[in-house]
């Protein structure tokens, strides 16, 4: 397996106004997972595009197998033996899973024309089994999760039969289940020779999978780490240059006794059933849960994006009817989605744009003319109060790093001032720097007095920021629990069980 070995030496790459690498070395051994880490924008997804032929390297070189190669599109990268899942779902969102699976290496049957679709079927089935994960094959990708499309992505780079497997935030929507399973299918795939670079901002992953860790700052390769011999700080410290305090350590609740939010068995198909909890003032509740639990689900239903079938939402003790988000908006509920590139950002308009679109009512005179300079006042105020790094309010906003973008995706929702904030994995996909401050706001809303929902596949993070943790399972309510009482294997056993009783036998 020698002749697999990939080497790049003194990589460079520019954009406009930007250097991206600055003579980057980097090098995979047969058989080995190395984690490339980074904060964003340090350059790790850049690097992975110029090796897969997304991007050709102003200056360097790539070795693999022993010859110098250049790759000029991922097609070419995928027959040579190295494939990549990238950080942004690739999938077609109007095709079926297997079309997805198989788009641009279809099965042909022997002597023929025609697809081998039995085959195509058969190989879907035996990748999703190995992966451990249901997925419904009838229906468009874009009626699937955000899990599950991810595990689409993964299952897709699996087929490819790789020689090395780049996974670029593979389980950034993936619960504590479905990382268990993909690990060991990463294990298994290493035993067979198979080298994974496995790029994460999630630090108990990296160091639970890895062999090496090499580090990016700013383009510039900060050297590496043997995992086993490392510790968290360390890595932290190498990746942002200093010391990160606070990091995943339980705020002090100021929650009040006043209830802002309640629902009450609270259904629609086709996973939420009999759903009832409640939030109080300034009080911050997590819903943890597997994938499939219902959690995305019952989000939606709370603010009028899915219909329900039963139950009902009362705001102060009052019901109240909410049949779509605007509705929701007006009565100070906004909604944070999981992907905020999809169903938050228009990424090629401006910071201005996107902070603003959500109260653009609110900033219209009767003659339809919106206040240009209150626009720019409340753009000014959420740049300065969440630190939102950029060039200027007018920049696009496809230019921000990951954590910036959300953080403008919050300062959106923050401008309607909202009583309830529902946040959908507020830190998918974002480094460890930005994931500090996005929590270090959260917790400052609930100090304010904003009611908040928390969702998240993050255990530390649920029990770093909640009050209480509401733990789904199969779109019902299995227990809620009291932060004092939560720890991660509680919360398992419940997603788990289903049963609180079993989880106090348990734990």
């Amino acid at each position: 397996m020698e002749n697999k070995t990939l080497v790049m030496k003194g990589i460079t790459k520019s954009f406009p106004g930007v250097l991206a690498l600055h003579d980057v070395d980097f090098e995979v051994k047969p058989g080995e997972v190395v984690g490339l880490m980074g904060e964003n924008g340090a350059g790790k997804s850049t690097l992975m595009k110029i090796l897969t032929g997304v991007y050709q390297p102003d200056s360097g070189t790539v070795t693999w197998g022993g010859k110098q190669v250049s790759f000029t599109t991922t097609r070419q990268a995928q027959a040579a033996g190295i494939s990549i899942i990238f950080q942004e779902l690739n999938n077609c969102p109007n095709l079926k899973p297997l079309d997805n699976l198989f788009l641009g290496r279809e099965l042909d049957r022997k002597n023929s024309p025609f697809l081998d679709l039995k085959m195509m079927q058969e190989k879907a089935a035996e990748v999703f089994k190995y992966l451990d994960v249901s997925v419904n094959m009838d229906t468009e990708v874009r009626n699937l999760s955000t899990a599950q499309q991810q595990m689409i992505e993964i299952a897709k780079a699996l087929l490819t039969n790789a020689s090395l497997l780049i996974m670029d935030e593979p389980t950034s929507s993936l619960s504590d289940r479905e990382v268990t399973k993909l690990f060991s299918v990463i294990t298994e795939l290493k035993s067979r020779g198979i080298s994974v670079i496995f790029i994460s901002h999630k630090l108990d992953e990296v160091f639970e999978i890895t062999d090496r860790i090499v580090v990016l700052r700013d383009g510039e390769s900060m050297g590496e780490l043997v995992t086993k011999n490392s510790t968290q700080k360390q890595l932290i410290t190498k990746m942002v240059g200093r010391e990160i305090s606070n990091f995943y350590t339980q705020r002090t609740s100021k929650a009040a006794d006043e209830v802002v939010f309640e629902a009450k068995n609270l259904s629609g198909p086709p996973y939420v059933e009999d759903v009832s909890f409640a939030v109080h003032k300034g009080e911050i509740v997590g819903l943890a849960g597997l994938i499939g639990a219902g959690r995305t689900e019952t989000a939606r239903l709370i603010i009028g994006a899915a219909k329900k079938t039963k139950g009902e939402i009362l705001l102060d003790g009052k019901p109240v009817e909410i049949r779509s988000p605007e509705e929701a908006v007006a009565h100070g509920i906004a909604y944070l989605p999981e992907d905020r590139k999809v169903q938050s950002l228009i990424l090629n308009m401006t910071v201005r744009d996107n902070l603003t679109m959500s109260i653009h009512k609110v900033l219209t005179n009767w003659f339809g003319i919106i206040n240009r300079t209150q626009e720019r006042q409340i753009t000014d105020k959420y740049i300065k109060s969440l630190d939102i790094k950029l060039t200027n309010r007018e920049q696009v906003i496809s230019g921000l790093s990951g954590g910036n973008q959300q953080k403008v995706v919050i300062a959106k929702w923050l401008a309607t001032v909202p009583r309830l904030l529902i946040l959908d994995e507020p830190t998918r996909g974002i480094d460890v720097h930005a994931k500090s401050e996005v929590h270090r706001i959260i917790a400052e809303l609930a100090d304010s007095g904003v009611s908040i929902i928390f969702i998240s596949s993050e255990l530390p993070e649920i029990l770093e920021l909640s009050d209480r943790v509401v733990v789904m399972r199969e779109g019902k309510v299995c227990t809620i629990l009291d932060r004092k009482d939560a720890t991660q294997e509680i919360i398992m056993n419940a997603a788990f069980s289903g049963s609180a009783n079993d989880v106090k036998e348990t734990a």
